[in-house]
């Protein structure tokens, strides 16, 4: 397992459909994952530290998981199947015993995103689905990233109703 970061949420155009980035620690390849409006919110509010009134579901899901002594130890990105991703949580209870439970990919990111925990992708899984953004045009690849930065310090839940 390969461990990869959140770089931010956008809305890609023309579509108007939110994408989550998320790139390779020690690596240049980048995983775009498309996501639905609520969980790229919920996402977003997480890498902002932005808290809402009341608990969004992930919320809720870390505050159960923390009310049962159990953590949420790793997320695991799988697989791409007939153009849909998948995703794992890897969580541990008050025992210790690990259980792994199927999610899709964008509630996992916004849980592990609020428990501070790993997310992690399967080579597989990035050697299909992940662009390779070689080394030279690095400087390409901080703009972008900082083109994130500032989309996200300008989000609003409403950019994402519809």
């Amino acid at each position: 397992m390969i461990p990869v970061e959140v770089v931010g949420v956008r809305v890609e155009m023309p579509s108007n459909q939110p994408i989550v980035l998320l790139k390779e620690v020690e690596g240049s390849r980048f995983l775009p994952i498309w996501v639905g409006a609520v969980e790229a919110t919920a996402i977003a509010f997480a890498q902002q530290e932005v808290l809402p009134p009341r608990p969004l579901t992930h919320d809720l899901m870390k505050e159960l998981l923390e009310k049962l002594n159990g953590t949420l130890f790793a997320v695991h990105l799988t697989e791409l199947r007939d153009g849909v991703f998948y995703a794992d949580l890897i969580l541990r209870g008050a025992d210790q015993n690990e259980v792994t439970v199927s999610a899709r990919p964008s509630d996992a990111i916004a849980l592990a995103l609020r428990t501070k925990s790993a997310i992690l992708a399967t080579e597989e899984l990035l050697a299909e689905a992940g662009i390779e953004i070689p080394e030279e045009t690095s400087s390409e690849a901080n703009e972008e990233v900082e083109r994130f930065r500032e989309f996200l310090d300008q989000i609003n839940p409403e950019d994402f109703a519809g």
